[in-house]
């Protein structure tokens, strides 16, 4: 009828009509997300603008691959000696393990498509690694440099190569096209926490017997 009030809008429209303000920067966030990581993809293939410097930074991304590290740790820990470098060792081996786990896990949930301008050409893959968030390598490389710095003693010209490492692995990431800002930052950030869950649960003769029974 002519005189009849309209009726309301049902609340989802009503939100796609007032959308929040957290709601639309969150949205401005993600553009710039993709707009800028796809700028600094220059490695992401040969015809790319850095695309002559891309096997070099196919080079770090294995410096930066799980397997590479368990295999390097597991032998060492076959090899060592010495009690202290056995523990060292295996709490690294533990590290390595649960940051292999927890990034699965959260790339299993979230489910983020990688960078539409990568290339599935990388290093022994599994299913979750058709994910981009988190970037594994990220994560891998604030675990490992703040464990090294933790428990080797280094000379600082080497401590400060440690830690660009963990930088320039992480750039890669993006220059490669593997993986999204925020995919990296948020590795990052994970990796940094995990070094915390390893500290508190770090394996000693004491707390685990068992484990050092094997070696």
């Amino acid at each position: 009828p002519a005189g009849a009030a309209a009726a309301p809008l049902p609340d989802e429209d009503c939100m796609k009509l007032n959308p929040s303000f957290v709601g639309i920067a969150l949205s401005s966030l993600l553009a710039i997300d993709l707009w800028a990581s796809k700028r600094l993809g220059v490695c992401a293939g040969e015809g790319s603008a850095w695309g002559s410097a891309r096997p070099l930074m196919k080079v770090i991304e294995v410096s930066g691959h799980g397997i590479p590290w368990l295999l390097g740790t597991f032998y060492g820990l076959c090899q060592s000696d010495s009690s202290a470098a056995r523990e060292v060792l295996l709490n690294l081996l533990f590290a390595l393990l649960l940051d292999l786990v927890m990034v699965a896990v959260v790339k299993g949930l979230v489910k983020r498509p990688r960078p539409t301008h990568n290339k599935m050409d990388m290093f022994v893959t599994i299913s979750v690694d058709k994910y981009s968030f988190p970037s594994g390598h990220a994560t891998r490389a604030a675990l490992v440099c703040r464990f090294v710095l933790r428990h080797l003693v280094l000379a600082i010209p080497l401590r400060v190569l440690v830690v660009l490492w963990a930088l320039i692995v992480s750039i890669s990431r993006v220059m490669l096209g593997r993986h999204n800002m925020t995919d990296v930052l948020f590795g990052l950030l994970l990796g940094y926490a995990l070094y915390g869950v390893v500290e508190h649960c770090w394996l000693s003769p004491a707390t685990a017997p068992a484990l050092f029974a094997l070696w």
